[in-house]
């Protein structure tokens, strides 16, 4: 019973994140605003990265784990570059 569970727990998880990454999608070719598109980005990336974690319990294996490590890790430095850029009009001084 509990493996049953588990499955259309997991399977439930990945088609909720996939429709809000198309949201997000949605809201980065449609945003009004460039910091609209940068927000949209962010959530983007944190629903990449919790999908490929939701994978990672599903196979077993540590592989999507590391992937979803190195995705939130670019994701904040894309982030953060994209806001100074906003701010500043540069990123490197």
């Amino acid at each position: 019973m509990s493996a049953a569970i588990l499955f259309w727990t997991l399977t439930t998880a990945q088609v909720l994140l996939a429709l809000a990454m198309v949201a997000t999608i949605y809201r980065v070719i449609k945003g009004p605003r460039a910091q609209d598109r940068i927000v949209s980005l962010d959530a983007l990336y944190v629903n990449a990265m919790l999908l490929l974690i939701v994978f990672g319990i599903r196979y077993g294996t540590a592989i999507y784990f590391e992937v979803a490590l190195i995705i939130s890790l670019l994701g904040f430095v894309g982030t953060v570059a994209l806001a100074k850029f906003l701010m500043r009009g540069e990123v490197i001084e």
